[in-house]
C-alpha cells in the first residue's frame, strides 16, 4: 500500500466509506459504476487510465469481514466482485508458466475448482493486504490463502494441463503445474464466497 495513502488515513481517519461505485469484473478489469449505472443495474465503464488502474491495484486490500476495497487516500471504496476477489492469467515465464493476478502479483497454486458453468478457479496463496485495526489504521501484508477466477482466455491452456473425470454436475481430476499434479475438484459457484470467506457485494456495517 502506498505510503501517502497510509499517511492520509492517519491525518483524516473518519472519512465515510463508499459503496457500489467500483466493480472488479470477470476479466480482472476495474469498472466505475456511476449513479445511472447503479440505478439501471449496468456493469459500468471499464477504467482505461493506466496510472489509475495501477493505483487501485497497489492499494487493494480486504478487511476482517472479507470485504475487499480500494484505499483511495483517506476514503475506503468497497468493491463489488463479479466473481472472486482475484482474477489470474497464465503468463509464460523463463522458468515455466506463472499465475499473475489483476494486481500484477503472483499466485502460488495448491488446487483448482470447476463449477457448473465450466469456470475454473485457482486456489492458492497470494501476497495481499489485510486491514487489521480500525483504531490504529493498521494493515498487515503477507501471503494468504485465497481463490482466483481463471481468465476465460486461458481455459484452453488449462485444459491441456488437466486430466478430467466427469462428476455429477461438473468435472474433477488433476492438473499439472510445474511437474506437480494438483487436485481439480467440482464446486457450485454459490459455495465459493462462503467457503473462501469473501463478500461479493459489500454493505455498510451498522
Amino acid at each position: 500500500m502506498d505510503e501517502q495513502v497510509l499517511r492520509s488515513l492517519i491525518k483524516w481517519p473518519n472519512v465515510p466509506d463508499c459503496f457500489g461505485w467500483l466493480t472488479l469484473d470477470r476479466r480482472g478489469q476495474w469498472r466505475m459504476v456511476d449513479e445511472y449505472a447503479q440505478q439501471n443495474q449496468l456493469s459500468g465503464q471499464v477504467i482505461q487510465h493506466t496510472a489509475l488502474n495501477e493505483f487501485i491495484s497497489r492499494n487493494y486490500a480486504s478487511d476482517q469481514l472479507g470485504r475487499f476495497f480500494f484505499q483511495n487516500g483517506p476514503q475506503r471504496v468497497f468493491i463489488t466482485l463479479a466473481a472472486t476477489p482475484w482474477l489470474v492469467r497464465i503468463i509464460p515465464g523463463e522458468h515455466g508458466p506463472r499465475l499473475i493476478t489483476q494486481c500484477q502479483t503472483q499466485m502460488k497454486p495448491s488446487a483448482a475448482l470447476s463449477d457448473e458453468d465450466g469456470n475454473i478457479y485457482i486456489v492458492g496463496s497470494i501476497h495481499q493486504t489485510i486491514y487489521q485495526d480500525l483504531k490504529t489504521q493498521q494493515f498487515e501484508t503477507k501471503e494468504y490463502a485465497s481463490i482466483a477466477l481463471l481468465h476465460d482466455h486461458d481455459l484452453d491452456q488449462f485444459s491441456e494441463m488437466a486430466k478430467l473425470r466427469e462428476e455429477a454436475c461438473s468435472f474433477g481430476g488433476s492438473w499439472n503445474w510445474h511437474d506437480k499434479q494438483l487436485p481439480l475438484d467440482p464446486i457450485h459457484s454459490e459455495e465459493l464466497s462462503k467457503q473462501f470467506k469473501f463478500i461479493q457485494q459489500p454493505q455498510p456495517q451498522h
